[in-house]
């Protein structure tokens, strides 16, 4: 019988963001017994931003090492890592990095996304997106090829966890699905669209092998032990990206369940027994190690108007901000549209979207209050959207990220979804790979994360707050529908959903 979940098994999740590279050990309960961080270096320049990829590694080593100093090395069984969604590089036969990290959001590639959506739109169209973005993999692969020619023929293609997991196993391993879904992966039939991207010139031997997330790669080697601290010899597990490793963090697995991840933007995250497709292509899947799908989405909008809007400089103390929306906030009704700067992505796609707010807002407490019920907001109607293309929502709600951490700010969220939520004790995207690194000792997704993820207490929306908040709501819609920025079809099923 396997003993993957006791206390005996130790399961290492490493992440690379943006800001820092980490390691969690966690026991198959659960217990989170030692995490380390350390910090990565951004390199911005307009549109472009990069990161060194050897640091990834010094970083992650270095975190490795702290966090395992003290845990006993027989009881660590395996690991898996994750890492953002849609950074790559270009490396030799050896794995040395022969291009910078071309980070998430990196824009530079808008000529080749043209020529991406050209060639492969059929395609894009059939697993539900539409559409490829100039910050996703496969049109920065053809920015970086086009830059020289001669790479074709000896560069290989890495997803971010890629060299990562070559320096752990010391050898090329393959990819995973879920960091491949940019770079054009077909996730139905679980190949690459070769004619698709023969046409762009993109070799087949520039390009990894793809698994499922969740399949053993491999094991430590003798040099990475060395480096990291990490036993030889553990397992090595194919992981994904890292809005898919919170969403395993926060337990959001079983048909129609989501997490809500609210930080500087907001992100929902949900899975369906079936693909969800979207004919304005801001929704798309990933496929879970099951074979589940994982349909979601990412706003411009979230608590970064926060972070803009109310400062120290400013004489803001958002403690009290918040303390006075708590006592008072019930009487106003006013709502600001959320967006740090122009355009939205999710729940409807607006390159020239900018920030409004409906209603007066005398006091900072009150213009406070309205960028908060803006977030609530659009949580609302990314879910209406979401129900609208046929994604099941209504299953259990988990709440993650920065804004989670107010009260207030969560209590108002249930009461306007007017459904419970819950916040994990520990939801973070190194624990989803910890949760995911367990299955490889012989137990599913869902069992490991029934075991390892703690729910925490419930948000039990107010019906009676619920009832005052939806005439806001519909406001917000009609504002919305007035500026020509969402479709009058998704706007009316929105108003049906409130009216039940």
């Amino acid at each position: 019988m396997s003993d993957a979940l006791t206390a005996d098994a130790v399961w290492l999740g490493l992440d690379l963001g943006t800001q820092s590279a980490r390691c969690v050990a966690v026991d198959g309960t659960g217990q989170l017994l030692a995490a380390a961080s350390r910090p990565l270096t951004s390199h911005r320049d307009g549109t472009r931003h990069e990161q060194q990829p050897e640091e990834w590694w010094s970083a992650l080593s270095a975190a490795c090492r702290e966090a395992l100093d003290g845990i006993d090395p027989s009881r660590i069984r395996g690991l898996a890592l994750d890492a953002t969604s849609g950074t790559i590089l270009l490396a030799d036969a050896d794995g040395t990095p022969l291009t910078p990290g071309l980070m998430y959001d990196d824009g530079r590639a808008a000529e080749e996304a043209a020529a991406v959506n050209e060639a492969g739109g059929a395609v894009w169209q059939e697993l539900g997106y539409r559409s490829m973005q100039p910050s996703w993999a496969l049109p920065k692969l053809l920015w970086l090829l086009r830059q020289d020619p001669g790479l074709a023929g000896r560069a290989r293609l890495l997803h971010q966890p890629d060299l990562i997991t070559w320096r752990l196993t010391g050898r090329q391993v393959p990819t995973d699905a879920s960091h491949a879904l940019k770079t054009g992966y077909h996730l139905a039939d679980e190949r690459w669209p070769a004619a698709e991207l023969a046409g762009l010139g993109v070799s087949e031997r520039v390009l990894p092998q793809v698994v499922r997330p969740g399949t053993v790669l491999g094991t430590v080697c003798a040099a990475a032990a060395e480096a990291t601290g990490i036993p030889e010899g553990t397992a090595v597990v194919a992981g994904m990206t890292d809005g898919c490793a919170a969403q395993i963090g926060a337990g959001a697995l079983t048909p129609g369940a989501w997490n809500s991840v609210l930080g500087t933007t907001l992100v929902l995250k949900g899975a369906s027994p079936h693909l969800i497709r979207d004919p304005h292509g801001v929704v798309y899947c990933h496929r879970g190690p099951d074979g589940t799908w994982l349909p979601g989405g990412a706003s411009s909008s979230g608590a970064g108007i926060l972070a803009q809007r109310f400062t120290p400089e400013n004489g803001d103390d958002l403690d009290a901000l918040t303390a006075e929306a708590a006592r008072s906030g019930q009487h106003w009704d006013a709502i600001t549209y959320p967006l740090v700067s122009a355009g939205e992505r999710f729940p409807f796609r607006a390159p020239d979207a900018e920030s409004f707010t409906l209603g007066d807002t005398p006091t900072r407490a009150q213009e406070f209050h309205a960028c908060l019920l803006g977030v609530a907001c659009v949580e609302r109607l990314c879910f209406d959207y979401l129900d609208h293309l046929g994604a099941p929502v209504d299953g259990p709600l988990t709440f993650t990220g920065g804004g989670a951490r107010n009260a207030y700010w969560s209590q108002l969220r249930a009461d306007l979804l007017g459904r419970p939520v819950h916040l994990p004790e520990q939801a973070e995207g190194a624990l989803g790979m910890a949760v995911l690194a367990a299955t490889s000792g012989g137990v599913t997704l869902q069992e490991a994360a029934t075991a390892m993820v703690r729910t925490g207490a419930p948000i039990t929306p107010d019906p009676a707050r619920t009832a005052r908040l939806l005439p806001a709501y519909l406001r917000f819609l009609d504002e919305l529908t007035r500026r020509g920025r969402l479709d009058q079809a998704v706007a009316d099923h929105a108003r049906r959903r409130a009216a039940q």
